[in-house]
């Protein structure tokens, strides 16, 4: 029933979903509720860490908690929001990080389907055992190794999807798969903050673990609609050398993901430090009670789902007149906006040092903005390895653009730890000095990049 519902969606006169293949919509369905558990529970972390499980009485439950904290204060004592931003920054960072592992199990051991069935099996287990004190740092362990199985794997299956040759029908299924994402990342925190809210952090926990069930469920449905994935050690064949040319292109594509690094220090600088300053300064209270601080970490996944039509419709309008901006431009672009959206909160904040003094419309604004630019430049990031990896490096070099957000969240961790020694506004006009950097460099190398990626789509 689930298989036949999806596959009626956007049905053509081809028989395809909205031209695309059916496989992307149960990719889609699939990272949807994966994505739901991962960002609910990572709305209510740093809330949790500083709120709860940082306080003595709990903190000699935890296993390993001494001496985790004994290592990141070798400078000298920390307090509890710095010291949860780092733990925050390293967890997401390593996230990121093991998606290079992931995809050599994949390309080389067992296939992409059913390294992500394991991904999500262990998701699931580290979810429920985030409902307990003892078991947290084992918990995030078992999500960094979870997500590192499955994160690049599903990326690099819808990549597999298109041909190479047709760049504009890739970038838009990536972002249809995108909007999937947002989807999760938007209802996850509600649902998450509000269990948590009634019946504590636990159960919020809780639920992400059983919707990471229904993720397994999902995938395991749409198998026969997804590309064989036979890896290389299987088939005992060696991987054919890469030419000259896909060596270059390969150095290319390194740099085109380590000049999204910026864009990754400021945007995920709202899932950690954003939601304690929501907590601490933005004004919550509505007629009806006040809103959890943890709903926000929804906004910008709103965001995205909002921009994620319009931005379709218009590259699709653009490619017809051939307008379109190329992928590389559209990555710079999508950075920039990030540093608007930082300013936001600046502007929102200047001269305001009191509790619950910010008005909740310059948050929401900065959210949802963030949640804009996010569909402007990963998505296409996505796109652009997948369409230039050369043949059996799709998963490998899928993990590897990984590395940019493992790289930013570490450093955006250790920047999110200075934030209460300055003021609000003065923090996030850094943030945002961090993404325009990126931005302009990206946008000043965009046509060199781009034609060594494709000399065709250069202009």
């Amino acid at each position: 029933m689930l298989g036949e519902s999806l596959g009626r969606i956007g049905q053509t006169a081809h028989g395809q979903p909205s031209g695309h293949p059916k496989g992307l919509y149960y990719l889609s369905f699939t990272e949807m509720w994966e994505r739901f558990s991962f960002y609910g529970m990572s709305a209510l972390l740093t809330l949790y860490m500083v709120k709860e499980l940082l306080q003595p009485e709990n903190a000699v439950q935890v296993i390993g908690l001494a001496a985790l904290r004994n290592m990141f204060e070798f400078r000298g004592p920390m307090s509890d929001v710095a010291f949860s931003a780092i733990i925050y920054g390293w967890y997401a960072g390593l996230v990121y990080f093991t998606p290079i592992v992931g995809g050599w199990v994949a390309d080389r051991i067992l296939g992409a389907k059913r390294t992500v069935m394991i991904g999500v099996i262990l998701m699931s287990a580290g979810h429920l055992a985030m409902s307990f004190y003892a078991s947290f740092l084992f918990a995030l362990l078992l999500l960094i190794l979870g997500s590192g199985f499955l994160k690049g794997n599903i990326s690099a299956q819808v990549g597999a999807l298109y041909p190479r040759s047709d760049e504009s029908m890739r970038s838009r299924g990536f972002t249809i798969f995108s909007t999937g994402i947002c989807i999760g990342a938007a209802s996850g925190p509600f649902v998450t903050g509000l269990v948590a809210a009634i019946y504590g952090w636990h159960a919020g926990f809780a639920v992400a673990a059983v919707l990471m069930l229904i993720a397994l469920v999902a995938y395991v449905l749409g198998q026969k609609h997804l590309p064989d994935d036979r890896p290389v050690a299987r088939k005992r064949e060696k991987a054919p050398a890469m030419t000259a040319a896909e060596r270059k292109r390969v150095a290319v594509l390194l740099l085109v993901i380590a000049l999204t690094i910026p864009a990754e220090i400021a945007y995920p600088m709202v899932w950690s430090i954003g939601i304690l300053w929501v907590d601490q300064y933005v004004n919550l209270a509505t007629s009806l009670g006040e809103v959890p601080s943890s709903w926000f970490a929804s906004m910008d996944s709103i965001g995205a789902i909002l921009a994620a039509p319009a931005l379709i419709a218009f590259w699709a309008w653009q490619a017809k007149r051939g307008s379109e901006p190329t992928s590389v431009t559209k990555v710079g672009i999508g950075t920039t906006i990030i540093a608007f959206a930082a300013l936001l909160f600046a502007y929102g904040n200047l001269g305001l040092s009191e509790p619950d003094s910010v008005g909740a419309g310059w948050a929401i604004a900065g959210w949802l903005i963030m949640g804009f630019a996010w569909m402007y430049y990963w998505p296409t990031t996505l796109a652009i390895v997948s369409r230039a990896a050369p043949p059996g490096m799709g998963s490998f070099l899928m993990g590897v653009a990984f590395l940019s957000p493992f790289v930013g969240h570490v450093l955006a961790g250790w920047v999110g730890s200075y934030f209460d020694q300055m003021s609000p506004s003065v923090f996030w006009a850094m943030d945002a000095a961090i993404a325009l950097v990126g931005g302009t460099l990206i946008l000043l190398l965009r046509k060199r990049l781009q034609a060594a990626l494709d000399p065709d789509l250069s202009a």
